[in-house]
């Protein structure tokens, strides 16, 4: 490998490395739950399921107000009359004239309130209301699991911005000790300390190591894309992430997983389902039974009459105010209401099953989580613990090759072996962390802990 190549990998790394020191806002995880929770897309139709549950849950939707209908009219006609009189004769004996009446007006107007209400129906329309009420319980569960698994899937991308951009640092770190070499294997080939090829391994270990930083720094840009739509804002705004990570405490979380089926969404769901068919039986119960309303009305109406051949004009008034009471029974339907309350019946029995089912895959589905989390932070741990041996294992290759003990190959060899074992590190303990989290939601914590 020429210097001329070494060297231009050497000024692009500089400028890549230099742009990345430019100061940029820490998006701290605290600060990214907020920002999904205002802006996520799938947070924000969620939410609008909450507001029409809330409309259906409201007073103006249960059946207890009355119905009051308003109602006016006005009518308005005008005639042209002729009245003839045949054989009527005058007292003087001449034939009676005929009676034109021209632009005959008449003019009707009115107006009336009627008001109906249910006063008893069975109680269904109390259950109705009730079943409301459960729907807007599950709809807030809905909308809670719709927010758990977004911050899931936030913190995925989280932390693989943070893991790269720890992997950068590492790879970072490992471009500089590699371009110490060749300065090194330069000076020492000039003064015959060795021969040319431990210069150009040098160098090809630059370019190597320069090609790692590259390809994880454009990694790290489509992972902070890819954790901007999940935050809804620009897709260039630049930032850094904290890497630091902390484990929920091992008693706290025994105590979680114990209580896992009062907090687990999915297992809550079920119990809401079960309470809305439930009501629902109730409801087609109270079909069978009669239903009593009651209804008034007031009415007020005026007629201008406009004089005839026989009559002078008349102006008519009046008022009406009507009071009842009616008892409604459906005897028989043709069976339709005995069938709705059968299949609810079912209905209900089926929502029994479903819970038993999702009890038995939640009770799984946490021990799977349990045993995969503990293990990962077993990995994690064993993880840390090589990084601090191949560290050591680095310092003192370092010191041998400075003495000639050993050669380029075998000192790239425990530099790459720190790499790997960094690297390594890092997706241990980030994958760590997500299995953590994953546990958290399944035992109905994820909501409630400090991230």
């Amino acid at each position: 490998m020429s210097r001329h190549l070494s060297a231009l990998f050497l000024i692009l790394i500089s400028v890549a490395t230099a742009a990345k020191g430019f100061s940029q806002e820490e998006l701290r995880k605290q600060d990214a739950i907020v920002q999904m929770l205002e802006n996520n897309f799938g947070i924000q139709l969620a939410k609008k399921q909450i507001e029409i549950a809330d409309n259906n849950r409201g007073i103006l939707n249960s059946g207890y107000l009355p119905s009051i209908v308003g109602s006016a009219d006005a009518q308005y006609s005008e005639d042209n009359d002729t009245r003839s009189f045949p054989g009527v004769f005058e007292e003087d004996g001449t034939p009676r004239e005929d009676t034109v009446i021209e632009g005959a007006e008449t003019q009707q107007y009115g107006a009336s309130v009627n008001v109906d209400y249910l006063l008893f129906d069975g109680l269904g329309r109390y259950y109705n209301y009730k079943q409301l009420k459960e729907e807007y319980n599950l709809t807030e569960l809905e909308v809670r699991e719709t927010i758990e698994n977004t911050i899931l899937q936030l913190f995925t991308v989280y932390y693989d911005v943070a893991r790269l951009s720890e992997n950068l640092n590492v790879l970072q770190q490992a471009l500089d000790i590699s371009r110490e070499r060749v300065t090194r294997a330069q000076y020492q080939f000039d003064y015959g300390q060795n021969t040319k090829l431990e210069v150009l391994q040098a160098e090809v270990d630059v370019v190597t190591d320069s090609i790692n930083v590259l390809s994880t720094k454009q990694q790290l840009q489509n992972a902070k894309r890819d954790l901007n739509v999940v935050l809804n804002r620009e897709l260039e705004t630049a930032f850094k992430v904290d890497t630091l990570v902390n484990f929920q405490n091992e008693i706290a979380l025994e105590s979680y997983v114990v209580d896992a089926k009062k907090n687990n969404v999915t297992y809550l769901q079920a119990e809401k389902q079960i309470a809305i068919s439930d009501f629902q039986i109730k409801a087609n119960r109270a079909l069978l039974l009669p239903s009593i309303g009651l209804s008034g009305s007031y009415g007020w109406n005026r007629t201008n009459s406009p004089a005839s051949a026989f009559f002078p004009g008349s102006i008519s008034k009046g008022e009406s105010l009507t009071l009842g009471a009616s008892l409604t029974w459906n005897l028989f339907d043709g069976g339709r209401s005995i069938t709705n309350l059968k299949n609810s019946k079912i209905l209900k029995d089926s929502e029994e099953i479903a819970k038993a089912q999702i009890e038995l895959q939640i009770d799984r589905d946490i021990a799977n989580a349990k045993g995969n989390y503990e293990n990962l932070v077993t990995i994690f741990n064993i993880r840390a613990q090589n990084v601090d041996t191949n560290k050591n294992n680095l310092e003192r290759s370092k010191e041998r090759l400075n003495i000639g003990q050993i050669n380029s190959i075998e000192f790239r060899q425990a530099q790459v072996n720190l790499i790997d074992a960094e690297t390594s590190k890092n997706l241990a303990k980030y994958e760590a962390k997500l299995a953590e989290l994953q546990l958290l939601q399944l035992t109905g914590q994820l909501l409630n802990v400090e991230f």
